[in-house]
């Protein structure tokens, strides 16, 4: 099969590499269609988010959508055939966090795409099936690779108990801020402001039903949000962008008895964060790590209409152009939303 294999920081080479087995519990799919995540962007940039560090080549992308080729001789619930988008992290199922339901904080967890683990820019992936969902037949390949950054927004929304009347500012408006506002709509809060420096992104999320947005390359985004909220501030903050400077803003946007929700994953975590403007708030600070049982949530939405999520897709590439689609989406992050990967026949 063909994938795109990043060998070193910033360089990905095509490479013909042998077509996985899938085990007895597993679903040989053949992917057709993977979106570029940001954690992409960050491991081909600098090689490491947090303390997730490349060693070693790696194949990025996870997420991804396609069909099933083969089934191992366990499976049940899938065959031959069927459409299916891959939640792209499988873990232990026996620690006290699978166990209790919150499965996405297993330390044991194979997740794609994140060191050491190849991800899904390839023509085939064996995978858990039951980490394998159903497409509905009015929902796109491209729409199924995309559940997967809208599973991170619903989890955003759902942790910080967003609901009908509530003030929200998201602070960046790539694809998992434009997938956080999305959700944030979807639960019925009355105004959402977004904030970002590029102007595109800030178009696509006013297109998306963003309130009001904030070019904070040409405004202060504290000013703005005090003087769009009376000074009182949001009820909910979300910090989308991964971004020292966006981080240390939420103390001052936040409003009194409001939550912070840092959904974003800076490729440095460490930074000085001004708590005084907390202290007499009762503020609560949650924290995000990807998600869990989102999966069948964020497929339902999309194909009910309810999220438009192939709305946030703007520039396509073929796989064997992924080195290309790599360094275009670093030296034009300002004309782009979302990139997606098309693996033709």
């Amino acid at each position: 099969m063909k994938a795109a294999v990043m060998e070193k920081i910033g360089e990905i080479v095509m490479k013909d590499l042998p077509k996985p087995v899938p085990k007895d519990n597993e679903v040989l799919v053949k992917i057709k269609d993977i979106g570029i995540c940001g954690s992409d962007i960050h491991y081909y940039e600098s090689g490491r988010i947090g303390d997730f560090v490349v060693t070693k080549p790696i194949i990025l992308g996870h997420e991804s959508a396609g069909i099933v080729e083969e089934v191992g001789k366990d499976v049940k619930n899938l065959k031959p055939g069927d459409r299916v988008t891959l939640e792209p992290g499988y873990t232990c199922g026996k620690c006290e966090y699978c166990m209790s339901g919150r499965y996405n904080l297993c330390p044991d967890v194979v997740f794609m795409a994140t060191p050491p683990y190849d991800g899904a820019f390839c023509e085939y992936v064996a995978w858990p099936a039951h980490m394998a969902f159903k497409l509905p037949d009015n929902m796109s390949y491209m729409e199924g690779a995309l559940v997967e950054p809208l599973s991170v927004g619903l989890h955003a929304a759902d942790m910080a108990d967003a609901k009908l009347g509530q003030t929200a500012v998201v602070l960046g408006s790539g694809c998992i801020g434009l997938c956080t506002l999305m959700s944030l709509k979807a639960r019925g809060v009355t105004k959402i402001y977004i904030a970002d420096v590029i102007q595109k992104r800030l178009d696509k999320a006013k297109s998306l039903g963003a309130t009001e947005v904030i070019n904070a390359a040409e405004k202060d985004t504290v000013e703005e949000i005090m003087r769009l909220t009376d000074g009182k501030g949001c009820d909910l903050v979300f910090e989308t962008a991964g971004s020292r400077i966006t981080t240390q803003q939420t103390p001052y946007l936040v409003k009194i008895g409001g939550k912070i929700v840092l959904v974003g994953m800076a490729p440095n975590p460490k930074l000085e964060y001004d708590f005084a403007p907390l202290s007499n708030k009762e503020v609560t600070i949650q924290t995000i790590f990807r998600y869990r049982n989102k999966y069948p949530m964020a497929i339902q939405a999309i194909s009910s209409g309810k999220i438009p999520i192939k709305e946030i897709a703007t520039d396509f590439f073929d796989l064997c152009d992924t080195p290309k689609a790599m360094a275009y989406s670093v030296s034009n992050k300002a004309d782009i939303v979302k990139a997606v990967i098309e693996v033709k026949d």
